[in-house]
């Protein structure tokens, strides 16, 4: 009959990754849309983030919330873990410099530890990750430790 099918599109697995490993993630700009939702929803109601007026602030244009940058880097690396991902442990998060409503953002990604688990049935993974707008401006850095599955063996 037929045989079973691949599925495409899944995350790195444990033993895909080394230390110094490192790739960039596609690219989403970050829409009106996206600020008025985002603040919506996290009730993040701020004046900065839901007045139009910008004559008193310091920057011009509309800012967006440093939450909603690290949402959307998590959701560009989603392919990367996609079936693969166990847990998110932990992380620091660094804010580098404001994102703006039309700024276009990747993520940079680096693997600065990998090891087995204690059971040795999945793998810890933590990347070095910098979110980088369309002038190369790092506007984000954080470090997530991820759980990862294993390869059958």
């Amino acid at each position: 009959m037929s045989e079973a099918l691949q599925v495409v599109g899944r995350g790195f697995r444990f033993e895909d990754l080394k230390v110094g490993f490192r790739f960039r993630t596609h690219r989403r700009t970050i829409t009106q849309a996206d600020l008025s939702a985002f603040v919506n929803l996290s009730w993040l109601t701020e004046e900065l983030f839901t007045v139009a007026d910008d004559s008193g602030r310091a920057i011009a244009g509309r800012p967006v919330p440093a939450a909603l940058i690290y949402s959307c880097a998590e959701g560009l690396l989603l392919p990367t873990m996609q079936d693969t991902g166990l847990a998110f442990l932990n992380a620091t998060l660094d804010v580098k410099a404001p994102t703006l409503v039309g700024d276009t953002i990747h993520v940079e990604s680096e693997v600065i530890e990998h090891r087995l688990t204690s059971k040795g049935d999945r793998g810890l993974v933590r990347f070095a990750n910098k979110v980088v707008n369309q002038r190369g401006e790092v506007v984000l850095e954080y470090n997530p430790l991820r759980l990862l599955k294993r390869r059958a063996v």
